[in-house]
């Protein structure tokens, strides 16, 4: 049992376009998915970054190569920052429920969480620390459409604080 499953994880192939297919929102999208409005944008370089795991502590931000191996919910949504206008992501959910969700504005486009340069968001706009984040405050309903939510924006300012940028 535990030989198939170390079998089974590494035939995954470590790459950053894992979750990808299974996250991408069809024109019209009338499934379970999330419709994130992404507000707070420090600037309009780089890329966004929206991910979706399962709503437990355990599972919440944890290796995707781990979370589809073990066959858990893992989805991923990958775009550019658009140059202007307002700013919306789509991802699909394999089916209505409880899901906790990341997203992560990746600045220099380097596909690594920098806390000096990213900002982070969750659904919830929970206040954050240094630390991650429990997945009961990252937690989103979807129903058997499209849910409609939205996502704060975090970043770095000075020495201690991290947060949504003053307006």
């Amino acid at each position: 049992m535990i030989a198939a499953f170390l079998l089974a994880g590494a035939a995954i192939p470590s790459t950053p376009d894992l979750g990808k297919a299974e996250g991408q929102c069809r024109a019209n999208e009338n499934g379970p998915a999330f419709l994130v409005e992404v507000l707070g944008l420090k600037d309009r370089a780089g890329r966004l970054k929206l991910e979706l795991y399962p709503a437990n502590d355990q599972d919440f931000l944890a290796d995707d190569n781990v979370l589809v191996a073990a066959g858990k919910t893992f989805r991923r949504v990958e775009e550019a920052v658009p140059s202007s206008g307002p700013v919306q992501l789509c991802i699909r959910a394999p089916g209505p429920g409880v899901y906790a969700l990341s997203l992560m504005h990746d600045r220099d486009s380097n596909r690594r969480f920098s806390l000096s340069v990213d900002g982070i968001g969750f659904p919830g706009n929970p206040k954050l620390g240094w630390s991650k984040p429990h997945a009961a405050v990252a937690r989103a309903t979807v129903g058997s459409g499209p849910a409609r939510i939205a996502i704060t924006m975090n970043y770095r300012r000075g020495l201690f604080s991290f947060g949504p940028l003053e307006k």
